[in-house]
C-alpha cells in the first residue's frame, strides 16, 4: 500500500461487523482509534509516547489521529449513544463529591 491512503481505505484501521459502533478499530485488536487519540490528547503524550504505551506504530497513531480527526461528528455522536444507554441503566457517569 502507498503512503496515499484514502478515506476509505486504511492501512491499519478497520471496521467491526460485531460492533454497534461505526467507528474503527485498530486491525486484530479490541481498540478503537478513539480509544488511542483520546487518551493520547487527555495525557499530552507525544506521538512517540502514545505509540510506545498502546504498542503500535507511529504511522499508526498518524492514521488514526487522520481518521478521528476526520470523523468527529461520528465519535461525538457514538459517544453520546453510549452516555444515554449508559444513564438509562443506571450508570452513575459524574464523578461523586464527598465534603470533608
Amino acid at each position: 500500500m502507498t503512503n496515499n491512503i484514502s478515506k476509505n481505505q486504511w492501512q491499519f484501521l478497520e471496521p467491526r461487523s460485531s460492533s454497534w459502533r461505526k467507528q474503527l478499530y485498530f486491525k486484530g485488536r479490541k481498540l478503537t482509534a478513539f480509544t488511542v487519540w483520546s487518551d493520547m490528547i487527555v495525557n499530552e503524550d507525544t506521538l512517540g509516547e502514545t505509540a510506545a504505551n498502546w504498542d503500535l506504530s507511529t504511522e499508526a497513531i498518524k492514521e488514526a489521529i487522520e481518521y478521528c480527526e476526520n470523523n468527529r461528528e461520528l465519535l461525538k455522536s457514538e459517544a453520546e449513544e453510549e452516555r444515554r444507554y449508559l444513564e438509562e441503566r443506571g450508570v452513575i457517569l459524574e464523578p461523586k463529591i464527598t465534603h470533608r
